[in-house]
């Protein structure tokens, strides 16, 4: 059970897929200017990520080595055509801020990183809790720097007025990707010092 428990908590800290293997880091910078995009877009690449990793791992004695990659392209295409259609068809408002983003997910790095690395080398139940704690690990980075940019950058969060005009004009900077530059910057500096430090000491 630890060691289970260790595959889903891993990423979500001390293995950050963003903010430790600085991967992913395109769209945080691309969909953070509110926090509605960056939970859409965590939710759609957690989903893309968890049945990716359990349709590899199943796959994973009958897929020929040579073209095992191609088998995971096309796994993870379909699975994002997927979440793509169904977020035009629920959320066609986000979808449309969204853009090209959802798309790309077929080529995020931790997608394909965790089918050629975990799913191909482990069983289903494993393979879905990897891909489950790095889908959490990149969507807990992605909604801070999504709250901290749409707070700083307009005072309000997921729509709602909370810095008020009268008195904070926002900072047009958190509005542009160097403003999610130095807020990941910020958290990779943050979580690298003192909380992996700290994990570290209680191992």
């Amino acid at each position: 059970m630890a060691k289970l428990r260790k595959i889903v908590y891993d990423p979500l800290m001390d293995n950050n897929p963003i903010t430790w293997q600085i991967l992913g880091v395109c769209s945080a910078l691309a969909v953070t200017t509110q926090v509605s995009t960056a939970l859409v877009m965590s939710l759609a690449l957690t989903i893309v990520t968890c049945g990716s990793n359990v349709a590899i791992s199943l796959m994973r004695k009958v897929i020929p080595n040579k073209i095992r990659m191609i088998v995971e392209l096309c796994v993870i295409a379909t699975l994002v055509i997927l979440a793509d259609q169904i977020l035009q068809a629920f959320v066609y408002d986000i979808s449309k801020k969204l853009s090209v983003f959802v798309g790309l997910i077929i080529t995020n790095c931790i997608v394909m990183g965790r089918a050629e690395a975990y799913a191909l080398q482990n069983p289903p139940f494993k393979s879905f809790l990897d891909g489950l704690g790095n889908g959490l690990g990149y969507s807990i980075v992605l909604i801070l720097v999504g709250g901290f940019r749409e707070l700083l950058g307009s005072g309000k969060l997921l729509g709602y007025t909370v810095l008020s005009d009268q008195w904070y004009t926002g900072n047009t900077l958190m509005l542009l990707p160097p403003g999610a530059f130095v807020i990941i910057g910020l958290m990779i500096w943050f979580q690298r010092t003192y909380i992996s430090k700290q994990l570290r000491e209680e191992d």
